[in-house]
């Protein structure tokens, strides 16, 4: 049975539009180990605070990329 944490992880997860597989690339994993945990099927040593770890890593990523979007779309506007 999955833990408690788990939801909230995948909550946010949601709510920041990242995925599975972003997820698993940051910690460098496959897709279905990620899975396993989130379901409880694994509870590696620490798996909490290195998803949590992961999954901000990913968020900021996600965030510095949309940041940078935004700047060539204000760019190319002025240039107009």
């Amino acid at each position: 049975m999955p833990e408690a944490w788990t939801g909230n992880l995948i909550g946010k997860m949601h709510n920041k539009g990242i995925t599975y597989d972003e997820l698993a690339e940051e910690m460098g994993v496959t897709k279905s180990y990620i899975s396993m945990i989130l379901n409880g099927k694994r509870k590696p040593p620490g798996i909490r605070k290195r998803m949590e770890c992961a999954l901000d890593s990913a968020i900021q990523k996600k965030s510095a990329a949309g940041d940078y979007l935004l700047a060539e779309d204000g760019s190319k506007e002025s240039v107009q």
